[in-house]
């Protein structure tokens, strides 16, 4: 498992953003697998981060997030890409993908709920419905109630 994978999702992103600011100041190769450097955090304050990337838990960084804790911050991350700028861009590279093959799951799911709803009478379309907005939290049945509510109103005023 690499610094990425055990990174959050918001901790990966914005060291992608500090990485594209330039925010690493400096860094240096200690080794194979260890590096460290100077990190610009947001309050422009410099924090010293200690990166392994053979043994990604092991990385520290001295920033109030990070300090005294098992954290992949955003400044580690921007010296990773840094370090490894191709990381970056198959970072963002995988990013896109799962954006994509999301999309498409998202499409098919509508179109398979289309189909399923086409296909049910007028009585199932109303026990499916009623049951549930029994089941569902309490503002999903005030939101439907309400639009429809408002659609009504709207149709005896407009039309």
């Amino acid at each position: 498992m690499g610094l990425i994978d055990i990174a959050s999702g918001s901790s990966a992103w914005r060291g992608l953003d500090y990485y594209n600011e330039n925010r690493v100041i400096d860094y240096k190769r200690l080794n194979d697998y260890q590096y460290e450097g100077i990190v610009k955090g947001s309050n422009k304050a410099p924090y010293n981060v200690f990166m392994d990337i053979e043994h990604p838990r092991k990385s520290k960084c001295y920033c109030p997030h990070a300090k005294d804790r098992r954290v992949i911050c955003k400044h580690i991350i921007a010296m990773y890409f840094t370090v490894f700028p191709k990381e970056a861009d198959k970072f963002l590279k995988d990013a896109e993908e799962a954006e994509k093959e999301y999309a498409e799951y998202e499409e098919e799911l509508y179109n398979k709920t289309i189909k399923y709803i086409n296909s049910m009478s007028k009585a199932e379309l109303k026990e499916a419905l009623i049951e549930t907005l029994n089941i569902a939290p309490e503002w999903v049945y005030d939101r439907f109630t309400r639009d429809r509510v408002l659609m009504e109103e709207y149709m005896r005023n407009y039309m």
